[in-house]
């Protein structure tokens, strides 16, 4: 595959390892990426004492003291508001369908929400959602992308230091309708505008690099560009919403990396 410089110019060839080889398999990404989500989730539910604190317990039995039996009332449990000897005044309390009852089938905090996966199976995961970066009718189904994806990219690109080189980069390799895409905001539909995410954001390019470098502090203020350790991809970087094929640009560092140590093998 062929290595484009930083001046958008042809630059030699290099052979992909191995992992870009794996047959795409987006069922095996959505479980990875719904594994990993899933991680994600913290655990809720009501206390487990809600509508149980109130004092209610009754008896049902002939001739006992404060019972319901024989009064012509339902037999549920109800808490005393007051009392003349042997007489009560009392509301239901406690049973689920009573005012300030407890609830009938609350969350419990103590489900278990994590799913789990294979190691195996999420390296496997991982390979594919690789391969899928590398596929031009895989990526071109959801981006816009030049004629000549996919290429690497020189590893020079992660000493960049300044966003507005990073962004004249991408505009130079043909990315200009992908940045436009990833810099509109459209408000979210349901709930989530009442809860702190209005908006929502399409995801742009990701660059792969070989090590913690400048470009990472870089491409920070470009809407929906990310960057990545190589040694660090999850699904969710390389096929944001369980979808395969983002618009990925490997430095030919990180590729040496990631043949030299056999990384999600």
């Amino acid at each position: 595959m062929k290595i484009l410089t930083l001046d958008a110019q042809e630059g030699g060839n290099i052979e992909l390892p191995a992992q870009f080889e794996e047959t795409v398999r987006p069922d095996l990404i959505k479980r990875a990426y719904l594994a990993e989500m899933s991680s994600e989730r913290q655990p809720y539910g009501s206390f487990i004492e809600a509508g149980k604190r109130a004092s209610a317990k009754l008896s049902r039995r002939r001739r006992n003291y404060r019972g319901a039996y024989g009064l012509g009332i339902s037999r549920v449990p109800r808490k005393i508001m007051s009392r003349s000897g042997t007489r009560f005044s009392w509301v239901g309390a406690v049973a689920p369908h009573m005012r300030g009852g407890r609830p009938a089938h609350p969350p419990k905090a103590e489900k278990i929400i994590p799913q789990k996966i294979n190691k195996r199976e999420l390296s496997k995961a991982i390979r594919s959602a690789i391969a899928a970066t590398v596929s031009k009718e895989v990526v071109e189904t959801h981006a816009t992308i030049p004629s000549e994806y996919p290429f690497i990219i020189d590893s020079k690109i992660e000493n960049i230091k300044k966003t507005s080189e990073v962004k004249a980069f991408l505009i130079k390799i043909g990315l200009t309708e992908e940045l436009q895409r990833s810099s509109r905001k459209n408000v979210r539909a349901g709930r989530g505008k009442m809860r702190g995410r209005k908006y929502k954001r399409a995801k742009g390019p990701l660059i792969v690099v070989s090590k913690n470098c400048p470009l990472t502090d870089a491409a920070k203020n470009i809407a929906g560009v990310d960057v990545a350790d190589v040694k660090a991809l999850t699904i969710r970087l390389l096929s944001p919403g369980a979808v395969p094929g983002r618009v990925t640009l490997w430095s030919s560092d990180a590729l040496a990396i990631m043949d030299k140590e056999r990384l999600y093998q």
